[in-house]
């Protein structure tokens, strides 16, 4: 039985669904009556208090590595947008071009509420399932706007408002929705200008940010009416390549070319002069004509860099990064400038996709998409339409639209195949051919269409033994082994230290409060075999950062299969670390980053004598491989 609040809520919908035409105005905004009357067209209940579609862990863990370049160009921007609005008790979400929430924020003291309402990480907001709604209306209309308290169709989320944006990638398609929602508000819908205004900007903040990342090497105009925000907040953005070709638009650019052709020109040429534009360099912002009678902007160019291959950038914040593994990315970006397949093996957890993206970052395509997928992890039924998409009604269940496959959006990009192993067959013989003509067909598509890509793939089994025992294709084994390499497991890598200190920074970054490490748990970390490699590494750490009192790291802080070697217990920690000379030896080491030289200066011996004393009181230096 419907509640008062919900009965009259449907009440109301259908009396303005059923006389909105003979009314002089809508009592509700013309996006939302248009959405209310789709939304009645997907024959949903307007009573229903039923909450919105949750994606299960494996599926919301897909989607958010399938759009990781999205989240990590957008995350400061979100984080930023968050701390304007959270003192209002305001939550953020960003939204996938599917309505899927891949990022969240919101304050601990409202986290239970925002659930109960809706408001969490992995809801699904469609419009066909969920009705007229924040994300989803967005999603419909690609416009900003807000879905305020009784203008939600559902009678579940008429406390809720929504107040949200559309962020657009650079060739216009559209990239997610930025949504920021609250529990409890005034009625007045216009109490919500002012925070439709703030995520409309954090959006095209987005938009700007993901342009300048996806236009790197190429010329760049950046543009606005007023000189004093040609650097800060340009309005327009246009990307060109050495033949003048127009690569990248920001929405506001695309809009401007729109209303002044009509359409969007093919060449920098048809919308500046060239003679204009070259003098128009890196100094102060400058005023440029635009053909015909177009009004001057103020623009700053920016040239590309001069270099054509970039020196692979591979160990943040200065960290030695292992000599094989750095040897390895030198070959494999040399190796796919040349357009032959990379094969990647190693144990599982061994920084196999991390390597992809390096390689990818520092190759020629580093400016096209990186797309990635897990063969292992999506059931066997749902690979083949993920990666060559679909037709409109291809099957019963698929979208109107269809789907764009992953090898479609990888154009002109890498695509990257984790645990090719684990690919079925019959997928096998369709990538194969894929590969070898360089077109794919959809599910239900007559016609074949054309992809540029380069394949990156990885695994942590034998393929030469699948192929003998006839369980992996012979002739695509070939196809994509063009270079192949092995990454070492972290027990045996020489940059264990380094490695530990930048995994330690970003999952304490992640809590928000700094967090180091003692010289007893340093060891332990340093000592231990890491069967589940790095990413074991990053799990043991952030259950680290979460336990810990005091922000410094313990061994009992550790998971307890890091503490069951030589460093069992926190007694066994303390007798270590009682002894006053292994101590200093320790806390030099540490504080030197594990430098003999530097340490040993430190504590006024020379190199042999650190190194004896190092041996005498059992310290493993990290890059000393272990003798088992």
């Amino acid at each position: 039985m419907l509640s008062a609040h919900s009965k009259a809520h449907v009440d109301c919908v259908s009396r303005v669904l059923k006389n909105a035409s003979g009314l002089p105005q809508a009592p509700v905004p013309a996006p939302i009556l248009d959405s209310w009357r789709r939304s009645e067209q997907h024959r949903l209940d307007p009573g229903s208090l039923q909450g919105p579609r949750i994606l299960d862990q494996t599926l919301l863990k897909e989607c958010r590595e399938r759009a990781e370049l999205f989240l990590r160009i957008a995350s400061e921007e979100v984080g930023r947008l968050h701390g304007q609005v959270r003192g209002a008790d305001y939550c953020v979400l960003l939204a996938d071009a599917q309505g899927r929430t891949l990022d969240y924020r919101v304050d601990s003291a409202i986290r239970s509420d925002c659930r109960k309402a809706g408001l969490d990480l992995g809801t699904w907001w469609s419009e066909g399932e969920e009705g007229t709604c924040g994300v989803a209306t967005v999603l419909a209309s690609k416009m900003p706007l807000t879905v305020h308290k009784r203008d939600h169709f559902r009678a579940a989320f008429i406390g809720l408002t929504c107040s949200a944006a559309p962020v657009f990638d650079p060739q216009g398609e559209l990239l997610g929705v930025l949504d920021v929602s609250a529990v409890q508000s005034p009625d007045d819908r216009r109490s919500q200008t002012l925070v439709r205004q703030l995520v409309a900007q954090s959006a095209r903040q987005i938009e700007n940010a993901f342009f300048m990342h996806s236009a790197g090497g190429h010329w760049i105009l950046r543009a606005h009416a007023a000189p004093g925000y040609v650097d800060s907040q340009p309005d327009y953005l246009f990307a060109w390549d050495a033949d003048g070709r127009l690569l990248a638009l920001n929405p506001a650019a695309r809009r401007y070319l729109r209303q002044r052709f009509g359409e969007v020109p093919g060449h920098i040429a048809e919308v500046f002069d060239p003679d204009a534009l070259r003098a128009a360099g890196d100094g102060v912002a400058q005023p440029l004509l635009g053909r015909g009678d177009a009004p001057a902007l103020y623009v700053r160019l920016s040239a590309p860099p001069r270099q054509s291959r970039p020196v692979p950038r591979v160990a943040a914040r200065g960290a030695e990064l292992d000599p094989r593994i750095a040897e390895h990315l030198r070959l494999a970006v040399r190796v796919k400038d040349r357009n032959l397949p990379v094969l990647i093996q190693g144990e599982t957890g061994a920084g196999k996709e991390v390597f992809a993206r390096q390689v990818h970052e520092a190759s020629a395509r580093r400016g096209k998409p990186f797309v990635a997928l897990n063969c292992a992890a999506i059931p066997e039924s749902l690979i083949e339409s993920e990666l060559f998409g679909y037709a409109a009604g291809a099957f019963t269940g698929a979208s109107s639209k269809g789907m764009r496959g992953l090898l479609q959006q990888a154009d002109g990009g890498t695509l990257f195949l984790d645990e090719i192993g684990d690919m079925p067959l019959t997928l096998q013989t369709r990538l194969l051919r894929v590969l070898a003509e360089g077109e794919v067909a959809p599910l239900g598509a007559a016609r074949r269409q054309a992809v540029d890509i380069q394949v990156i793939c990885a695994t942590h089994r034998d393929l030469a033994a699948m192929v003998a025992e006839g369980s992996f294709r012979e002739d695509l084994y070939f196809r994509i082994g063009g270079a192949r390499f092995e990454l070492p497991p972290l027990r045996s890598r020489s940059d264990r230290l380094a490695l530990i200190n930048r995994v330690l920074e970003e999952e304490a970054e992640s809590c928000g409060e700094p967090v180091g490490l003692s010289a007893a748990a340093l060891e332990c970390l340093l000592g231990y075999r890491w069967p589940g490699n790095v990413r074991q590494l990053r799990h043991a750490l952030r259950y680290a950062c979460a336990v810990c009192a005091g922000g410094v790291i313990q061994p009992g802080d550790l998971p307890a299969e890091l503490r069951g070697g030589r460093l069992a217990t926190g007694e066994d920690a303390a007798a270590l670390a009682s002894d006053p000379e292994r101590q200093a030896l320790l806390d030099a080491l540490v504080r030197h980053r594990w430098k003999p030289g530097p340490a040993a200066e430190s504590l006024g011996i020379s190199r042999a004598t650190l190194y004896r004393r190092v041996n005498q009181h059992g310290i493993e230096m990290p890059g000393k491989r272990r003798g088992c």
